[in-house]
């Protein structure tokens, strides 16, 4: 590992004294709100450009309707920060799940393809709005000197709607009818708007040298001219380029069983979860900085694995792998973002965050598609692999000194009101 960084100063508490909880009633309905954000997302993701195609459309109907999606979301994302600032974090979180809500109320009501294409627009929209705060109160939720475990946990939180939710609405479509999956996706969505009103409203600063406010990035274009927050940003996203392009690629990869894939997929979304939560353990020890540069060694050599694809071992294994070092940055990159910004950045961190993961998760598989079919599926998977190789020296690179004692981020100055 990397000897450029200054080594995290240890805040556990000591031998004679209890340790902190973990475990808020605000923290459980933040990760309550999010398994249900969630859930509402993956029930109807893969659904309607299926009921879209299915109206007689096509594949290009199928295509625009997740496309609209991304779309929302990003923009949400890109808007948060200020609108987080001007609203709080109650009016946002409601904001979000209504529009989740009321726009898979609006597809029950009519099916049409233009309801279809507003309505996922405005669901994207919306769960950019909720993912976005969630993650900010997560932060904030959390004592300081278990934020990393308490991060990990909210991780593995968010991994169990992908699989369960994700095939589930698929089955429920086919089995029950796209109405029952659009009244769940609807009632899952609308709970966290409940749960808000038990959250805080906004955070105000009282802590030594942010008065100014100059340490405050007000938006994410503000906030990504901060090196301490534009590398960890760069590191996600080239793993998530490598997570887009696993998860679309490798069941239509040549050779490979569609069973096997479905493991390989299966075994990278419980090693992600798992990943992330033994990084957030560590890093409260020693510093997520430490962990980046073997998070992204473990990823590499997972994806590199998939050169084999016709070996079923070397397949799960390399999903193994891929998931654990996935997980280790989901965590390590998300808690360097917030180490050096007062609570009030909080928003602002996991705007970038979730838009390092979108963008890479979209762009991974377009470019993909175009590699592959000139140099094929092992040697394309490959390529990924060595894309997180590159960006290794950022890694080695420090992003900003540790937080300083007394900082308002990690010594809970900020007034919840």
């Amino acid at each position: 590992m990397s000897s450029h960084f200054p080594r995290r100063p240890r805040r556990h508490a000591s031998p004679g004294q209890p340790r902190t909880r973990l475990l808020s009633g605000p923290f459980a309905l933040v990760l309550a709100s999010a398994a249900c954000l969630l859930t509402s997302f993956y029930l109807l993701v893969s659904v309607t450009p299926l009921a879209a195609a299915a109206s007689g459309s096509g594949s290009a109907a199928a295509g625009l309707v997740t496309g609209v999606l991304l779309l929302g979301t990003v923009a949400a994302e890109l808007a948060s920060p200020v609108l987080m600032r001007r609203c709080g974090y109650r009016a946002m979180l409601a904001a979000g799940a209504l529009l989740m809500g009321t726009a898979s109320l609006a597809m029950l009501a009519h099916g049409g393809l233009a309801v279809t294409i507003a309505a996922s627009l405005a669901r994207g929209f919306g769960f950019g709005l909720g993912t976005v705060v969630l993650g900010a109160l997560a932060a904030l939720l959390i004592p300081a000197e278990r934020r990393g475990e308490g991060l990990g946990l909210y991780d593995v939180i968010e991994t169990i709607p992908g699989i369960v939710a994700l095939p589930g609405g698929l089955w429920l479509a086919g089995h029950a009818g796209l109405d029952l999956v659009l009244s769940l996706a609807a009632v899952t969505a609308l709970a966290p708007a409940a749960a808000a009103a038990w959250l805080p409203r906004r955070v105000i600063e009282d802590g030594p040298g942010t008065a100014s406010g100059q340490d405050q990035p007000a938006g994410v274009l503000a906030g990504l001219r901060l090196p301490a927050a534009r590398r960890p940003a760069l590191i996600f996203a080239t793993s998530t380029v490598a997570a887009g392009v696993v998860v679309s690629f490798l069941p239509l990869a040549t050779g490979l069983s569609r069973g096997i894939a479905t493991a390989g997929l299966f075994a990278q979304a419980l090693t992600s979860g798992a990943g992330s939560w033994c990084a957030g353990r560590l890093g409260d020890r020693v510093g997520p900085a430490r962990l980046l540069a073997p998070a992204l060694a473990i990823a590499s050599a997972g994806m590199t694995a998939l050169l084999w694809l016709a070996s079923p071992v070397a397949v799960i294994a390399g999903m193994v792998l891929f998931g654990l070092g996935f997980g280790i940055l989901q965590n390590a990159t998300f808690m360097l973002m917030i180490s050096r910004m007062p609570a009030s950045g909080f928003g602002t961190a996991s705007a970038i965050w979730s838009l390092a993961y979108d963008a890479g998760y979209g762009a991974g598989p377009v470019a993909f598609g175009l590699l592959a079919g000139v140099t094929g599926y092992p040697a394309a998977f490959a390529l990924s692999a060595l894309l997180m190789v590159v960006v290794l020296p950022l890694a080695r690179k420090p992003a900003g000194a540790e937080p300083r004692r007394g900082h308002p981020a990690d010594h809970q100055h900020e007034r919840r009101v």
